[in-house]
């Protein structure tokens, strides 16, 4: 066989994968939990100044007695994974088919500090609506993959994995799997993602729905007095109560700016890698929400933070916000998108359609009040039904 083509191949190769954690990393977890260095606090800063020590000393306790890894390993199991490789990096998905066999291919992308755990409430319901209270029409294959650097996906090995390039390696994906034609969704990295599988695949992707979006859907900037003027009441409210004001953007300062300096303290100590994710669920969840459990169950929490310190990928997660500043992404998209666009805004959410429509095909709007800027761990049951009611006219 000629070589190169027998490379090529081996490089498209879709692999069987299993989650197996050896017990000694878990065993090492709970020792350097039990030896944390604590830092002092103010007296009653609350979470003023970052995450609250006696909140954070708290859910390390549990962390170390009380959760259990094995039930979470087995439950993300249950759904067939599989690795590949995409432009050179190793990609981890879940794969889940539908019973129904014209059901869509749908492909989810997570955000940050987020992973494919976001999605576990929605599998079921997507892929097999007839046997959780739905419609057998609305029936979805799944496609949901940990984005280069992210999880099992692993640490990206070379430069240039911003948000445009894991774009173009979904698409591929999606090819490589056999899908000509396929949905896409993803909040927070997954609504700056999934538009632009949506410009790199217009043929194939029969449409785009989101939520937490921000670049090309909300200002990233002061408004001019036009713009405001255009705005109806309701987005000049969405706008003012937005989560992402400027003292809550210094973790994406230093991750577009440093990530490597931060890789070292959250990829060598559990507790700081658990405030670093734990203060971005306390400040983007519901605002009805005085800590991150009260809308997102607590175990399901820490098995998110797993994902990440069980692959050391603090640093090659957050290096996803330096490359993608450099690709220009919060800059304007090159082009409006021709691809149908559905978004979902839940509180914390601010988009606003008239930005929206600027570089996006907008033919799906939802409002709601329930959940927050992970709807898809906040509010499944209304994300899901969002989806099902959007895709239903692109089938």
């Amino acid at each position: 066989m000629d070589i190169t083509r027998k490379n090529q191949e081996s490089t498209e190769d879709i692999r069987p994968f299993r989650i197996e954690i050896a017990q000694e990393r878990l065993d090492d977890l709970r020792e350097r939990l039990a030896g944390t260095r604590w830092p002092d606090a103010l007296p009653e800063a609350g979470w003023e100044y970052g995450a609250a020590l006696p909140y954070v000393r708290e859910l390390a306790d549990h962390w170390r007695t009380g959760y259990d890894w094995r039930v979470h390993e087995a439950a993300l199991n249950e759904h067939p994974q599989f690795t590949t490789v995409l432009d050179g990096a190793q990609v981890h998905f879940l794969h889940v088919r539908s019973p129904e066999p014209d059901a869509l291919p749908l492909l989810l992308t997570h955000g940050w500090p987020g992973s494919v755990v976001e999605f576990l409430d929605m599998i079921g319901p997507l892929s097999d609506p007839g046997a959780h209270g739905g419609d057998p029409r609305d029936a979805f294959h799944l496609v949901i993959p940990s984005i280069p650097g992210f999880g099992f996906s692993g640490p990206t090995r070379d430069r240039g994995w911003s948000s445009r390039r894991v774009a173009r390696a979904w698409a591929e994906l999606m090819r490589r799997l056999g899908y000509e034609r396929y949905g896409v969704q993803g909040g927070d990295w997954g609504a700056i993602i999934s538009p632009e599988v949506g410009r790199v695949a217009p043929e194939a992707v029969a449409g785009v729905h989101v939520n937490a979006a921000s670049a090309g859907f909300a200002p990233l900037g002061p408004l001019s007095e036009e713009d405001r003027a255009a705005l109806s009441e309701r987005e000049r409210e969405r706008l003012a109560a937005g989560s992402f004001s400027q003292d809550q953007m210094g973790y994406a300062a230093i991750q577009s700016t440093r990530p490597q300096t931060l890789a070292y303290g959250l990829t060598d100590s559990p507790v700081g890698q658990l405030a670093w994710i734990m203060e971005k669920f306390r400040e983007w969840t519901h605002p009805s929400a005085a800590l991150p459990e009260d809308a997102i169950d607590r175990d399901r929490l820490l098995t998110n933070v797993m994902l990440y310190w069980l692959t050391g990928t603090a640093g090659s997660s957050a290096r996803l916000y330096y490359e993608s500043v450099r690709d220009g992404v919060w800059g304007p998209p090159p082009a409006k998108s021709p691809v149908p666009t559905g978004v979902a805004n839940f509180a914390e959410d601010r988009a606003v359609r008239p930005v929206a429509e600027r570089s996006n095909a907008v033919v799906h709007w939802s409002e709601f009040e329930r959940g927050g800027h992970f709807a898809a761990l906040e509010a499944p049951d209304l994300l899901t039904g969002d989806l099902r009611r959007f895709f239903r006219a692109l089938r």
